[in-house]
């Protein structure tokens, strides 16, 4: 087992310090334009208070553009975005 060092906030959120070493693996870093929205910082603020919900109702599709991604959203309201 391999004990890390957590900041305050995680062990707030009840995240145990100690992990047996076949839970952990070599950090690679997320790829933003394949998958957007991973960051710890979003994963952390999305779970939090001031969190803004959206009512999505479906991904219609998407693609690559350049450094982007692009979505095609249908939302509860019946709009299209």
């Amino acid at each position: 087992s391999f004990q890390v060092d957590l900041p305050l906030h995680l062990i707030a959120r009840g995240i145990h310090p100690t992990f047996h070493a076949s839970l952990l693996r070599i950090h690679v870093p997320n790829d933003n334009r394949l998958f957007p929205g991973r960051s710890f910082k979003h994963i952390v603020s999305s779970t939090t208070a001031n969190a803004r919900e959206w009512n999505v109702k479906e991904i219609l599709s998407h693609s690559n553009a350049g450094q982007h991604a692009l979505f095609e959203i249908l939302w509860h309201t019946g709009d299209k975005t």
